[in-house]
């Protein structure tokens, strides 16, 4: 008996075998049947998009319906070593109420920046500086509209690595991209500033300030001590003479506290710019955006060969169902089927 259902397992495997092989030869034979369509469509998809790539190069790119895009870039460094002590915390709460992630549970000088870039302040002084509204042609809530759209196009992000953050802008005109990019960099640093996010940066220009105000008052000093010497011989009267020689003293008293005042400045500025040195600035420009050269989308390359592609697996698909449909017309029980449900 064992070798009895070894012996009917045997043939049912063969039969479940035949099968196979006469449903792939039937996929074979429904492909042969409709291989005009499938290849006339893969042509038809193929040479279509080959015109429609041509002529959007063709056509002006103001009016293209697919113009060339370029992506300018500008790279910022932006040091987040020290922005827990920067007085960030106000500002990292405000920026996780608009979505951006701080990291490490505290503020960072990074995501400040990402917060900046989309933030309302920063993308309606775009919007106004280059006219978007009317550029785009927004009527309807323009104000809300054209922030979305600018942020479809202006994209920031930072390598963690490197500590770089970029700034770039999508556009069909290179120029008005560039110089998007590079008004969002000045904003940046402003605002940077505005903030007094690098300490030692303020400090510097204080210094400055200080040092010129010290500078200019040690000047006039001078000037007025060689005025009163210089006045002192034709003062005739002895009381007149010796006034002068007493403001003449006093102005020299200033003018020596000055000097020391001007040196101790000095001497700050000179340690400050040692200590800069050293260390790692929070915000630096590496490089302003400049004009692209190449275009950064669209790939019509790869939009042929996706059409391509796309357009054989749908005459494919399409030869099957034609298939499907002519068997339902042959198979009476299941045009009946069919006929009843009406």
């Amino acid at each position: 008996m064992s070798d009895i259902n070894q012996i009917e397992t045997d043939v049912n495997k063969n039969n479940d075998s035949k099968k196979d092989e006469i449903s792939l030869i039937d996929l074979f034979a429904v492909l042969l049947q409709h291989k005009k369509l499938i290849i006339f469509g893969t042509l038809i998809g193929m040479v279509g998009v080959l015109i429609v790539s041509i002529l959007s190069l063709v056509i002006p790119p103001d009016k293209s319906f697919m113009p060339n895009l370029y992506t300018p870039q500008a790279q910022m460094l932006i040091n987040d070593e020290d922005s827990k002590s920067g007085g960030l915390d106000g500002l990292g709460s405000l920026a996780s109420l608009a979505g951006v992630n701080m990291g490490g549970g505290g503020a960072s000088n990074s995501a400040l920046a990402t917060y900046l870039v989309n933030s309302n302040t920063v993308q309606d002084a775009v919007v106004d500086k280059f006219n978007f509204i009317e550029e785009w042609e927004i009527e309807k809530h323009p104000r809300a509209e054209s922030r979305k759209a600018l942020k479809e196009k202006l994209k920031s992000n930072y390598d963690e690595d490197s500590g770089i953050f970029t700034v770039s802008f999508e556009d069909k005109d290179p120029v008005l991209a560039r110089d998007v990019v590079n008004f969002v960099v000045e904003i940046l640093e402003r605002r940077f500033n505005e903030l007094g996010i690098d300490k030692n940066k303020l400090q510097k220009e204080n210094l400055e300030e200080n040092i010129n105000n010290a500078y200019a008052e040690l000047v006039n000093l001078q000037k007025q001590t060689h005025e009163l010497e210089s006045s002192v011989s034709n003062v005739y009267s002895p009381t007149g003479a010796r006034s002068i020689v007493m403001d003449t003293t006093l102005l020299r008293v200033e003018t020596s506290v000055q000097e020391e005042i001007y040196k101790q400045l000095k001497a700050q500025y000179e340690s400050l710019k040692v200590t800069m040195a050293s260390e790692k600035p929070v915000f630096q420009i590496l490089e302003y955006a400049e004009i692209p050269d190449q275009k950064s989308g669209p790939s019509r390359g790869k939009l042929c060969i996706i059409v391509t592609f796309a357009a054989f697996f749908l005459s494919v698909f399409l030869a099957f169902l034609l298939n499907a449909i002519s068997n339902i017309k042959k198979d009476p029980e299941a045009m009946a089927k069919l006929k009843s449900k009406k």
